[in-house]
This record gives C-alpha cells, structure tokens and sequence, in this order.
C-alpha cells in the first residue's frame, strides 16, 4: 500500500532531505544503507524526502529479493526501493568501467522491481496488496475437499510450524527469489508418513493467519496485476485468478492441494504437473489481458469472506520443479505467490 505523508507547510524539501540525513544518522562519509531507509520511513518522513535522500547522498544497499521484500514488508514503498536499486546499479556499472569514462546515468534505464504486483483499484484510487507467503505441507490423507483438508490436524499443525523462523531459514537458503514455501518434511508431524516412503502424497499450500489484513468494502473488486518482470518465467504461461480460501481451525486459509511424490519438493526436475489435479475454488473471472503479464481483472459480487488473488498457469498439463515450488522461484515463485483480501459484512 502506497503511504501517504505529508509535508509541512514551514518545511521546505531541502531542510526535510537534511533531516532525512540526521533522522538516518549519516555523515559526509558514511553511505545510506538498508537499514537507514527503513528509519526514515518509520519516522514518517516523505516518501518524496526519502527518494531525494537516496539519490542525493552515497548509498550502500543490499538489494536482493529477499531484502526488498522485507524492505517491503515494513511499509518501503516501490519508489524509495526503485531508487535504491538504481543508486546500486550506479555502483556496479562504475565498478565494471573505468572511472575516467565518467559515463551519465540515464534516468530511464534504472532498472524497476521485478517482484510481481497486484493493486486494488477503488475508483481513481489504487492500493497495493502485499505479496504475502505461502506456506506448503503435507498430509497423507487425499485432496477430496477444501473443508476435509481444513480439519486436518496434520496440515494444520504443519502450517503453524512452518511460520518459524527456523524453518523458514531452512525452506529459503538456497537462492529463494522470493521467500515463499516452507515444505513440512521433518519431526512427528510427519515422521509416520516418511518412515513408509509411499509413492504419493497431498501436498496443501496454505496462508499463515485466520483472516487478512486487507478488508474490501466493495462486493465486486477490481485489480491490477503485473507480473511482465518475474525473473525466469515466461509471464505468457501465466494468468492471474481469484480463489476462495477456507479457514482451517483458525491458524490459516487453505488456497488447495494436489498430489505428488514424497520427495517432489526437493526434485530439480521438471517433472510434477501441479495443476493438472489441483483442488481449488475458483471465482469465475475473466482476466482482459494488457500484454505479457499485464492484466486488469473485475470480479462478480463476491459473498463475505476470504480471498486470493493468484497465478495459474495457463496450461493444466505445465510441468514444474518441485525444488522451484519449495521454495517460490521461477515458475514456483508464479504458483505461490498470493495476495488475500477480505469481503467484509458490510461491503456493498
């Protein structure tokens, strides 16, 4: 969501860029980093103040995925983490040319999020909905129902457990575009299950929390979905859907689950058709396509409830990696990523 702060009336931009600075705690000869942006934010300054600040003084930020989505996360908006990104880009060009050719940096090659994104638009208005974590598990039990997989303790408990940051960690060491899956595979949860190695299992994807923090006032919401930049997909495969959540025993919403083999989540190959079987409940929408991974997406009236916003690969028979799924990169990254909202009683 994009913050709106304003600016006092007395204060003029370059005092407020000078206090940018000194909220920060910089000097001459100290470069800005991660952290001192994320200051500046929660110290309300001006998402303008902020930008002007990161282009003005000598940076030092660390702008992998993972950074940016917790940047993200703690309210950074795209433009402060876009300047970012370019001040870094400036120094790895100046790293790779000699000094002398003091080449300019053109405005319009910064480089922009590659992060997919979803908006809600409210009229002239538009709002941000976070990229939020999936969270994927197991049970032995088959995909029959949403509300069977609901009160299944195995996944349940898999789900709170895979919220730690231990496991976390675990699920995303290695090279995880986007943090996104934490697969359920160790401890009594389902040490039974692995002891036999059964040829299958039903894999659940599954949010974290009873209910989302976006709650929607209006029965038939519309959004805008960008995903034309994800590294390593071909956005063409995709396109974006709505799904029903189901509430399990008020520790996630299940978004669906499919079948596949007990190790497919730390298989490199390209081998595990994860949609062609896949149980979900889907809105029936109909994405008007702007061009590779750009949509615009109105919904029909929607009862009360929870919500998703996902991406579907086009083709049921598209063959994924199970290591990729696991942990939410390239294709897998496309499958888990999710952006809830809530129907309100009151929406209208």
């Amino acid at each position: 969501m994009t913050r709106k702060r304003k600016i006092r009336p007395i204060a003029t931009g370059a005092y407020l860029v000078l206090m940018a600075a000194s909220i920060a705690g910089q000097n001459s000869t100290k470069p800005l980093t991660n952290n001192d942006v994320l200051a500046m934010v929660n110290k309300k300054m001006p998402e303008s103040v902020i930008v002007s600040a990161i282009k003005t003084t000598p940076g030092a930020y660390d702008t992998s995925t993972n950074e940016l989505i917790r940047l993200n996360s703690a309210g950074v908006t795209e433009l402060e983490l876009n300047a970012m990104i370019g001040v870094a880009h400036k120094a790895s060009s100046a790293d790779a040319v000699p000094a002398a050719s003091n080449i300019a940096a053109d405005p319009d090659t910064t480089p922009r999020s590659r992060m997919p994104r979803v908006q809600l638009m409210q009229g002239s208005t538009s709002q941000d909905l976070k990229l939020e974590k999936t969270q994927l598990a197991q049970t032995k039990n088959k995909p029959s129902s949403m509300k069977n997989l609901a009160s299944d303790s195995v996944v349940t408990q898999a789900m709170q457990a895979g919220i730690s940051t231990a496991s976390w960690d675990a699920a995303t060491h290695m090279n995880s575009v986007i943090g996104g899956s934490t697969v359920q595979e160790a401890g009594s949860i389902v040490s039974g299950m692995l002891a036999h190695r059964p040829p299958t299992v039903t894999y659940v994807w599954g949010v974290p929390g009873p209910a989302s923090s976006n709650v929607v006032h209006t029965l038939a919401p519309a959004f805008s979905v960008d995903y034309s930049r994800a590294a390593g997909v071909n956005p063409d495969d995709f396109e974006p859907a709505v799904v029903k959540l189901t509430p399990a025993q008020n520790t996630c919403r299940i978004v669906g689950a499919t079948q596949g083999k007990a190790d497919a989540g730390a298989s490199p190959a390209a081998d595990w058709q994860v949609y062609s079987h896949y149980l979900e409940e889907p809105v029936t929408v109909k994405p008007q396509k702007l061009g590779p991974g750009k949509y615009k997406i109105n919904t029909p009236e929607l009862a009360p409830g929870e919500y998703g916003l996902v991406l579907r690969p086009i083709s049921k028979t598209k063959k994924f990696s199970g290591g990729d799924v696991a942990r939410a990169q390239g294709d897998g990254l496309m499958f888990d990523a999710i952006w809830t909202f809530q129907i309100s009683d009151e929406a209208q």
